[in-house]
């Protein structure tokens, strides 16, 4: 098992995780014409999306291993009023009732685990997620460079340890087309893309899904 830590916020700079993602909007718009209300921000950072979510009237609840994330995320939440419930806990086990969330968000998080960690992490949250409620996922793709990069170093056939932005040295699961089919085992999917992206130069793939829980038998 690898020991997931987490980033410190206030070494991170720059827009990009301050500023909410543009394929979340369609979730916004989509989860308010089906009249969800509370939402799980799943590895908030910031609160980039918490803050988005909860300015259109959701009942946001955001967490986050790290408390400089979520500290910088109350201090905004204050500013503007918002009243967002901050949590600092792990996507691992997760601290709410079965059934607690509309809508659940983990965007760029929920691949900061080992793959213990990832299976733990998938089940809690279908546990945790309403009969056909919905989720927005991204997982970081093993097309990636860092996937095969020897600088990053292999645990298993899925786990890479690699340098963060703020300095640390997280565990990345990487995943293909088959890992994908099993970690979304229980789900119904609507959308499943594979997206590159590319941020100061810098190419990464990631898989981008849309999923609904579906009825529990």
């Amino acid at each position: 098992m690898v020991d997931t830590v987490c980033w410190n916020w206030d070494k991170v700079s720059g827009p990009f995780w301050a500023t909410p993602a543009g394929d979340v909007f369609y979730f916004l718009h989509r989860w308010k014409q089906k009249g969800f209300r509370s939402i799980l921000d799943l590895g908030c950072g910031l609160g980039r999306h918490s803050l988005l979510f909860a300015q259109h009237g959701f009942d946001v609840t955001s967490l986050d291993l790290s408390p400089s994330g979520l500290r910088r995320l109350n201090d905004a939440a204050r500013q503007l009023d918002l009243p967002i419930v901050t949590v600092l806990g792990d996507v691992r086990s997760l601290p709410f009732e079965g059934d607690s969330f509309d809508g659940i968000l983990a965007y760029h998080s929920i691949y900061h685990v080992d793959s213990d960690g990832m299976t733990a992490a998938m089940s809690e949250l279908r546990r945790v997620l309403r009969p056909e409620g919905e989720t927005f996922l991204t997982f970081i793709a093993k097309s990636t460079r860092s996937f095969t990069d020897p600088a990053c170093r292999a645990v298993d056939g899925n786990v890479r340890l690699k340098e963060e932005e703020d300095g640390s040295i997280l565990p990345h699961y990487f995943s293909d087309a088959n890992d994908i089919g099993r970690l979304l085992a229980g789900f119904q999917v609507i959308t499943l893309r594979q997206v590159e992206d590319i941020r100061e130069g810098k190419s990464s793939w990631h898989y981008f899904v849309h999923a609904a829980a579906g009825k529990r038998h």
